[in-house]
């Protein structure tokens, strides 16, 4: 098979067949149908839960449960798919756990007591096929994306993504109008499901495994070809290096990105906001994240990773418009969130697969949502105690991203120091 130019790690990639950006649209469209899948039965989660006669402290135990699953979990299939060098199975296995589990919510109704706990387990398990599919799949993407520039890559990608997220609830709203019941609304994702899971298998016979830890021995050896000056370093010193310093600057800034629900809130109680309309400002939200997802993939590809140091400044920004008293100020705020909230999910994943030798990526997509997880659930704790003193709430998140900033800086520092030199190619025959 054709052998492409060395990448950022050194070693040559295998041609796949098919363009590279057919390969990373095709990976998009799965996750737009996947996430109209999700997302269009996350917000329905809470009304079936009441249907079925669960209390208030049942559906946040579920609903937070599920979150903290789709996050805490990752620690565990990251690495296993690293082990393994089988990121095909993960994927393939976690996009069916949700193809199969929200359409399932719609026999929940039908079955009486047991339907409550039936929708429980399977709200939490569409939660944990995204532990399961998440780490391995990102690792397959930064592969495919190689060739046409990862910060492109994962911004198309993210696009797409974004187009399933708000298409989803749309559908299931429509559904529920035209029936005027909750369960067709499950039933009808189960098309999405469907037509995601079919391009997945296409994909998995066209689409060969990474070379996984095979790959990481392969880049150390060569470095410390280049290297003479000592060893090359492990996997693990490799990851445990910069990477880390990097997943603790995205703690911070995570700590200091306020959920959507927050911004919910403030629009229908201290705004007015009727409760219809917040879906349409929430819509806004995710076309900014679109927008600042291609915007930061395409300048990450020209100017690498400095592109990110935008992230903090737009997350401090987040509280001083979005909890405003004004309309204005606040359709604003809500807009630099989504655009903080689209690099994050994309460019920002970009610049985990260059710091990571290949066959640790899996492991490090994992360690790296912790630590977003863990910044997003001491935010969230910030935020609800801040929230009736905007000047504090202000002041703490500006420190939480002046430390992200630091360490942000640090990283990019160190990762161009400790960057090795691109391999001599030889010349080409006359």
């Amino acid at each position: 098979m054709e052998q492409l130019p060395p990448d950022r790690t050194g070693r040559h990639r295998e041609a796949l067949p098919g363009s590279p950006w057919s390969m990373v649209i095709r990976f998009g469209l799965v996750s737009l149908a996947v996430d109209a899948v999700s997302d269009g039965a996350r917000p329905l989660a809470g009304p079936l839960l009441a249907q079925l006669g669960a209390s208030a402290l049942l559906v946040g135990l579920v609903t937070g449960g599920a979150e903290a699953a789709a996050q805490g979990l990752r620690l565990v299939f990251g690495p296993w798919a690293d082990r393994t060098g089988k990121y095909w199975t993960f994927t393939l296995a976690g996009y069916a756990l949700t193809a199969l589990c929200i359409p399932l919510l719609a026999v929940t109704p039908a079955l009486g007591a047991a339907g409550l706990v039936l929708a429980s387990v399977l709200i939490i398990g569409d939660r944990v096929g995204k532990a399961v599919r998440s780490p391995a799949k990102t690792v397959l993407l930064a592969d495919v994306a190689g060739p046409v520039g990862r910060g492109r890559g994962f911004a198309v990608h993210k696009t797409l993504d974004l187009a399933g997220a708000f298409s989803g609830p749309l559908i299931a709203s429509a559904v529920i109008v035209a029936t005027g019941a909750l369960w067709p609304a499950f039933a009808v994702l189960a098309v999405p499901g469907a037509f995601a899971m079919a391009l997945l298998f296409w994909m998995r016979r066209r689409i060969p495994e990474p070379h996984g830890p095979r790959a990481a021995r392969d880049v150390l050896e060569a470095q410390g070809a280049a290297d003479s000056s000592g060893p090359a370093a492990t996997p693990r010193e490799r990851l445990s290096a910069v990477f880390v310093l990097f997943a603790v600057s995205a703690f911070f800034w995570s700590a200091g990105l306020v959920a959507f629900g927050v911004i919910g809130f403030h629009l229908t109680t201290a705004v007015e906001v009727p409760v219809p309309a917040v879906p349409l400002v929430y819509a806004a939200a995710m076309t900014a994240a679109a927008l600042g997802a291609l915007a930061s993939g395409y300048a990450y590809d020209r100017a690498g990773g400095a592109v990110l140091l935008v992230l903090p400044l737009l997350v401090t920004l987040v509280p001083v418009l979005a909890f405003s008293a004004g309309m204005g100020p606040v359709l604003a705020g809500v807009l630099v969130w989504g655009a903080a909230t689209g690099i994050q999910d994309s460019t920002v994943k970009a610049l985990v697969a260059d710091l990571v030798v290949p066959g640790r990526q899996g492991t490090a997509y994992g360690i790296f949502a912790a630590f977003e997880g863990s910044g997003a659930l001491a935010g969230g704790a910030l935020y609800g105690a801040l929230y009736g003193s905007p000047p504090a709430l202000i002041a703490a998140v500006a420190a939480l991203q002046g430390v992200a900033l630091v360490l942000l800086i640090a990283t990019l520092v160190r990762s161009h120091r400790g960057r090795a030199p691109e391999p001599a190619r030889a010349p080409e025959p006359e």
